[in-house]
């Protein structure tokens, strides 16, 4: 298997989403950034925030507003040829309790419309995502308002520790060794 050459943090822009769980892809790219030396920039041909490492993969956090992920990430793989099979999104999971994380490759959308408009504008749902629970708010019609809001405390604390397993094990996936990160990753408090 290949090793992911475009890393995609989702999440909305502007001050107010930046601590929402909606943005848990935004702040698990951004350290996997500063982790790899990745200075990330304002990249307007990509629509959104990018950087990229000496391995010449990119990390990129679009700017489009979740709904309309799509376009910054078919920008920037069409622009460097890179293919679906080639690239990880990091993404909030509302299905998945705060701390868990969930590596896999295609597969449903699970509703989250971030990942619905990149299939829509990749062509195919088969690219992989890292699952980042946030948990559920009981009751579908209060989703939209809670992933919008930020984490109770005790959350943001299981959240940031699963962020940081999941930097421990990022050089399984930066390998492309996907068993092995799987295997890592998808175990509730595997240190």
């Amino acid at each position: 298997m290949a090793a992911p050459r475009l890393i995609v943090g989702l999440g909305n822009p502007g001050a107010e989403y930046a601590d929402t769980r909606h943005n848990a892809g935004f702040w698990l790219c951004e350290r996997l950034a500063t982790k790899l030396g990745a200075p990330l920039r304002r990249e307007s041909r990509f629509h959104g925030i990018a950087g990229r490492t000496q391995d010449q993969v990119w990390l990129l956090l679009p700017q489009t507003f979740m709904n309309h992920s799509g376009q910054a990430v078919s920008a920037l793989a069409r622009f460097y040829r890179i293919p679906p099979a080639e690239m990880l999104v990091l993404h909030d999971e509302l299905d998945l309790p705060p701390g868990t994380l969930r590596l896999k490759f295609g597969g449903g959308l699970g509703g989250h419309n971030g990942l619905k408009d990149i299939a829509a504008h990749l062509g195919t749902q088969d690219f992989w995502r890292l699952r980042i629970g946030v948990g559920h708010p009981g009751d579908r019609d209060q989703v939209v308002d809670y992933v919008l809001k930020k984490p109770r405390a005790e959350e943001r604390t299981l959240i940031e520790a699963a962020l940081d397993r999941a930097l421990e094990h990022w050089p399984h996936l930066e390998r492309g060794e996907y068993p092995v990160a799987m295997q890592k990753l998808n175990t509730k408090g595997n240190p």
